[in-house]
């Protein structure tokens, strides 16, 4: 049995996308959901699932609380699905190529600290980019710099707000997001 272990911050459409996908696999499945916020939606499609939450401050992630809790559930992957903190060093190099991120944009364009959710698609809008993406990598010690594991393109020219791009980006996010997972689990 494969284990994923899911981080998030907020809302966690993505976090429940996968666990809905993974929900009758035989093989894998979704043992937690670990969040830093106290009032993230997420809280609740996880418990509407039946998959155990932590929730965590910064000193808690930074000081080794977390890591002691991820050791203890031995996941086979860490995915980081709507997380905003940047995962600690000590974390990174315990789960080398094991802890993986999905970033709203075709990175390198559009990464780095500060650039998530709408903040990236406003961004894509202001500067009239005619396609925008996603990209699922690695995670490392710097923000949205690790190896990239896949990469997808969308046509955003009949986008007038960024509140549509961020619609696009979604289900693109659904659609590959599980399956990037999977395809990392069984190869």
């Amino acid at each position: 049995m494969r284990k994923i272990l899911l981080f998030a911050s907020g809302t966690g459409s993505n976090v429940e996308n996968i666990i809905q996908y993974f929900k009758n696999h035989h093989d894998i499945i979704v043992v937690g959901v670990f969040t830093n916020n106290p009032h993230a939606k997420v809280l609740d499609k996880a418990k509407k699932h039946n998959v155990p939450t932590l929730i965590f401050n910064r000193e808690e992630l930074s000081e080794g609380f977390v890591l002691d809790k991820i050791i203890g559930i031995k996941p086979d992957l860490i995915v980081l699905a709507g997380f905003l903190w940047k995962m600690p060093e000590e974390i990174v190099a315990a789960y080398p190529n094991k802890i993986i991120n999905i970033h709203p944009a075709l990175l390198p364009k559009y990464g780095g600290k500060g650039m998530y959710g709408m903040k990236v698609h406003q961004t894509v809008l202001d500067n009239k980019e005619k396609e925008t993406g996603i990209t699922i990598h690695y995670v490392n010690e710097h923000y949205d710099e690790g190896e990239f594991i896949f990469q997808q393109k969308i046509n955003i020219e009949d986008c007038a707000s960024a509140d549509e791009i961020a619609n696009k980006i979604h289900e693109l996010e659904h659609k590959h997001f599980p399956e990037i997972i999977e395809k990392l689990l069984t190869k």
